[in-house]
Order: C-alpha cells, then structure tokens, then sequence
C-alpha cells in the first residue's frame, strides 16, 4: 500500500505485490474488480478524508498472502534462472507479534492509522486506472 508518512512510496505500479495482483487478477480473469473498485474510488474523491475507506483492500482479500507471494516469486524471477524462487513474508499476525508495541503495519495491511491514508490510497489507485505517474499526495 502507499506511504504519506515521510516516505515517498505513492504510486500503485511501483509494488510487486500490486504488480502481482493485478497479474492474479488478468490470469483468473477478473480485471473486472479493477474497474469496479477504480469507480468506487472516484465517488469517493471529493468526500472529506473523514469519510473515505479503503477500496483497494478488497482487491487484495481476493487472493491469498500464498497466491500473491508465489506471483510475485513468478515477477521477481530472473528469465532463464533455473533455480526455483519462493518468496516468504511476515504475516501481519506475525508482525504485531514480533513488534507488539508498533501498529504501524498499514504498508501491509492497508490499515492506516489516519483518515488521510484511505484517502491517498484511494488516489493512488485512480492514478493507476488512469494511467497518471503522479503522486497521490
């Protein structure tokens, strides 16, 4: 998910774990969400951060944290390479038992810890759809 907390990570394409959803998505075909969700990201733009949620985390409850890491081992794999890649996370579970003190897992888990976050999320996604390498925030 994007960052707007001093990090400048806001443009959705620049995740392989997006990278691999999208994929996931096009492979199963269900590009359709991607659509869906781009429409329920624009009605939301111009309500108060206040009144925002996240959409794109229901593109990611599509699939499995299994799925989209075996498709971003896929994405991540050298051409040619023999030699099979797996990619292996943290759960978020795992996280807020590793790191009990610090809730900031919204990179993961798209749950930020301000109104502002569904916001820019929200925005990044619109910019993907529509093609735009611009900063959501």
């Amino acid at each position: 998910y994007p960052d707007c907390y001093g990090i400048d990570m806001s443009k959705m394409n620049g995740f392989v774990a997006f990278q691999a959803l999208v994929k996931l998505l096009e492979e199963k075909g269900q590009s359709h969400l991607l659509d869906e969700t781009y429409y329920r990201c624009k009605a939301q733009e111009d309500l108060p951060k206040e009144e925002v949620t996240n959409e794109v985390i229901e593109l990611y409850n599509t699939f499995t944290d299994e799925e989209i890491s075996q498709k971003i081992a896929e994405i991540v794999t050298p051409k040619g390479l023999e030699i099979p890649v797996d990619v292996i996370f943290q759960t978020i579970d795992g996280l807020h038992v590793a790191c009990p003190n610090h809730k900031g897992d919204w990179y993961f888990s798209g749950r930020y810890p301000t109104p502002g976050g569904n916001k820019v999320v929200n925005k990044a996604f619109i910019n993907y759809m529509e093609k735009k390498e611009v900063r959501a925030y």
